[in-house]
């Protein structure tokens, strides 16, 4: 039984499909006037890792996942407007290079990748309900607000009295508001902002409505598990439940699954702290992209995470210790036999709530194994358990090898110098050898002699 620890209750619950065998997914993506950071990514990581672990043969459920693009918002307005462009030329091109990013990174695309823009309507009759059940009222200004304190169950996800809250980080509190903890559902237009027909007149929706409303279309108004990071849980996620729950009467979500920080030096990365390394500029400078998805995996994720150099450096040792094992190899084509005891011990600590730290344990034990061994059998277990979460797919060559192009040496170069090498060493011109292995490991080229011969890897 998946067993996954839920924010609303605080506690690890089973994961009991609404529909047998089927999971409904909703995960908050990206507001898409930047390139995304490494903290994203963490994120966006985890959940394709949650769809790829429940749609795995261990569970084999048909999961139906959305995760969506939110293109009109103040952040997309104002960068528009600062680059000079349209908001729908810059949006394309944002969501061009997160495709990019997302494949680099080896996410596999959503069953659904809705955008705000194209659900309005829908937002528009979810206002509409509120306002008419006396949970949502029109501000003289055009702009529509939920009444916080109409609803009886706000705070329960954050699990903070209302007198705690704030209002949430997007809404600004103005003499509109009955009450400063209200928030927009509706913001009227200015000019040369973006905008359609409602019954208060023209305008947008709030950042808030989006989700309830793309997730319903979807998954529809009662589904198994909602995620994203751990910023978002209130007010984001807290102002979700209020209007789902509050226009329909009955439960919104049955699981809410929350990631943790990315931190930089203990502070959580940022955009608005200005700490943040973007995703593409961190895998433009590693061997292969899998490094990073590697050491966004290998911690559990509701644990805060510290992004560095020498955690990225220590990711890919491991990595490739894994690879290595896989080298010469020829898997089995068989699927996981999860009966087998490496197995069972996997699937028992990722049904744990995805604890990826016990899971990641076990593919090493696997790679000791496969090294002792060297059967197809157990190259298979190895490679299989790591498809389940989206690692060690690639040939182990290509990936120990990375670019062809290492400090100016290209593959054919460098598989010269080896040649070289070995015949220097044939020769007991160990001077010679030994320097030819110095100029490859200042070129950042690893050499490993066996029993078949030297073969490379990119440091």
């Amino acid at each position: 039984m998946q067993r996954i620890y839920n924010t609303l209750t605080r506690t690890k619950d089973d994961l009991a499909p609404i529909r047998s065998g089927k999971v409904g997914l909703y995960v908050c993506g990206l507001t898409v006037y930047d390139y995304f950071h490494v903290g994203n990514a963490r994120t966006l990581t985890v959940f394709d890792m949650v769809y790829r672990w429940l749609s795995a043969s261990a569970h084999g459920y048909e999961v139906t996942y959305v995760r969506n693009v939110t293109d009109v918002d103040d952040k997309i307005i104002e960068r528009a407007a600062k680059n000079g462009e349209p908001i729908q030329a810059l949006t394309a091109r944002m969501i061009d290079a997160m495709h990019a990013d997302f494949d680099a990174l080896g996410l596999l695309r959503p069953t659904h990748e809705p955008r705000a823009t194209q659900h309005v309507a829908g937002m528009v009759e979810m206002i509409r309900r509120l306002v008419e059940k006396g949970l949502a009222y029109a501000a003289p200004n055009g702009d529509v607000y939920y009444a916080v304190r109409r609803f009886a169950g706000y705070g329960k996800l954050s699990g903070k009295a209302l007198e705690d809250l704030r209002a949430g980080e997007r809404v600004e509190i103005d003499a509109n508001k009955e009450d400063p903890l209200d928030f927009v559902l509706w913001k009227s237009s200015k000019p040369g902002e973006p905008q359609w027909a409602s019954p208060w007149g023209p305008g947008r929706p709030g950042w808030h409505i989006e989700c309830s409303v793309m997730s319903e279309f979807h998954l529809g108004s009662h589904f198994d598990i909602h995620g994203g990071g751990q910023d978002l849980q209130f007010p984001h996620h807290e102002n979700e439940i209020a209007q789902s729950e509050g226009a329909h009467g009955h439960p919104f979500v049955n699981i809410w699954m929350h990631v943790g920080f990315l931190n930089m030096a203990s502070e959580k990365m940022s955009k608005s702290l200005g700490n943040v390394f973007l995703a593409r500029d961190v895998l433009r400078t590693l061997k292969n992209p899998e490094i990073l998805r590697f050491l966004l995996l290998r911690g559990h994720y509701r644990s805060q995470l510290s992004y560095s150099l020498q955690n990225l450096d220590d990711a890919g040792g491991a990595l490739d210790t894994l690879y290595t094992a896989l080298r010469g190899a020829e898997p089995s084509p068989a699927p996981v036999d999860w009966a087998h005891p490496l197995a069972a011990r996997f699937q028992a600590a990722m049904d744990d709530d995805f604890n990826t730290p016990e899971a990641f344990a076990v593919l090493f034990e696997a790679a000791r194994e496969l090294n002792r061994s060297r059967s197809s059998d157990a190259a298979g277990l190895l490679r299989g358990l790591g498809a389940t979460v989206g690692l060690l797919q690639q040939d182990p060559e290509t990936y120990l090898r990375g670019t062809s192009q290492v400090a100016g040496l290209a593959a054919g170069d460098i598989e010269a110098l080896i040649a070289a090498r070995t015949a220097a060493r044939k020769a007991k011109n160990f001077a010679e050898a030994d320097r030819i292995r110095k100029q490859l490991s200042d070129a950042g080229v690893t050499l490993e002699d066996g029993p078949g011969g030297t073969t490379w890897r990119r440091a």
